[in-house]
């Protein structure tokens, strides 16, 4: 004789309990409506997987699992803090080291670049800027993937230090602010360069842009966090969210150092996380605006940069249609409008840095940090120009 089984309620075993659950509240998951058919992090992969294994050759798949992994940060040391020296002295107990202050040593290890033995030699002849002592960004060595606890405040309630991805404060260093030079951060939101190039105490004038408002909220909050409040209320520090590609004509020549770090497909968030991804199937346009987007940026950076002047173009993308081909039409477009503009070897950076930082050998103009799992920072793009006339 077959048992009765009541189907209205479920048996839920938690720990030495039983409970029973109507079966009017088991609820079946939306699963339609919760998660999307087809993640854009999905999307992104397959698009990635098709451009970068040609782009990157035998490279991308160990690019491919770093980009995957847990990305590695950095802490930028805050100097306005009245415990910068402490938290130094603390993070250095914990095994951190000052990549930027370090680099001086960085001959007696073995290096990331696998190729460096085939970079031109004509790059080692070029002169290396002197890096300001004051800015300090500590990392975790090569393998070590401990992460960083949150910073504190001072009694000041400034934040003593700034999480970011060590590699963004290599456009910042190629820039090579000198004493009294005025800067203009093009695209400065979320604020972390913008904060990396207060850090040197050189900048006499520094104008911070963004052309969404609710980012430039974001940046004033930043800077808020970190900076005292007599140094936002002078004139040095300008604020602004205004559509930068229309920037060039306005304030043109007037800038000693300018940086153009673009909006773009940011490989490493468009992989990891669906919120603002931009291979969302209704991004799909603006995705495909972006290297039009692109130029015009740096268009206006070149404009507003005073004959003499240096501008550094980075993305945060491994693309070459982003990278590369953008400052080669960059530089076309200069030419047209009678602007003269050369591109500056930045190779002092991968025999500084390459202990810390994997960069991808042979590009044609710039230098990109790849992601690599011993050193998982980046991909952070950079290519530093010179205005001449």
């Amino acid at each position: 004789m077959a048992a009765y089984i009541c189907t209205r309620f479920c048996i839920n075993k938690f720990k030495d309990s039983v409970r029973f659950i109507p079966r009017r509240y088991r609820v079946k998951s939306k699963w339609a409506q919760t998660r999307p058919k087809f993640p854009s992090t999905t999307i992104a992969l397959q698009n990635f997987d098709a451009t970068y294994s040609i782009q990157l050759g035998n490279l991308w798949p160990s690019v491919r699992a770093a980009m995957l992994s847990e990305q590695k940060y950095g802490a930028l040391i805050n100097n306005f803090s009245s415990t910068a020296s402490l938290i130094t002295s603390e993070l250095e107990a914990e095994g951190c080291i000052d990549f930027i202050g370090s680099h001086q040593h960085s001959e007696d290890s073995m290096p990331l670049h696998t190729d460096s033995a085939e970079v031109d030699v004509s790059k080692h002849a070029t002169h290396e800027p002197r890096i300001s002592p004051d800015i300090k960004c500590l990392v975790f060595p090569q393998g070590d993937i401990s992460r960083f606890k949150p910073s504190r405040q001072d009694s000041s309630g400034l934040l003593g230090y700034y999480l970011l991805d060590a590699a963004s404060v290599l456009p910042v260093l190629a820039l090579d602010v000198q004493l009294g030079n005025t800067v203009l951060d093009l695209c400065a939101a979320p604020g972390g360069k913008t904060l990396a190039l207060l850090q040197t105490h050189t900048v006499s004038y520094l104008w911070a842009n963004d052309s969404s408002g609710s980012r430039t909220a974001r940046l004033c909050k930043t800077l808020q966090s970190y900076l005292p409040r007599e140094n936002l209320e002078e004139n040095k520090i300008q604020i602004s969210s205004f559509d930068g590609c229309k920037l060039g004509p306005i304030e043109e020549k007037r800038f000693d150092r300018v940086l153009v770090d673009v909006p773009c497909t940011t490989d490493r968030h468009s992989v990891m996380v669906e919120d603002n991804n931009m291979f969302n199937r209704s991004r799909t346009k603006e995705r495909q605006r972006l290297p039009l987007l692109q130029i015009q940026l740096l268009m206006a950076g070149i404009q507003t940069a005073r004959p003499g002047g240096e501008i550094v173009y980075s993305t945060c993308s491994l693309s070459q249609l982003q990278n590369e081909c953008v400052v080669q039409q960059a530089i076309c477009q200069a030419q047209e409008m009678g602007i003269s503009v050369q591109v500056q070897d930045l190779g002092w950076l991968t025999r500084c840095f390459s202990n810390t930082f994997f960069f991808a050998p042979q590009l044609s103009v710039g230098e990109l940090v790849l992601p690599h799992l011993c050193a998982n920072f980046g991909p952070i793009y950079m290519c530093k120009l010179r205005r001449s006339n």
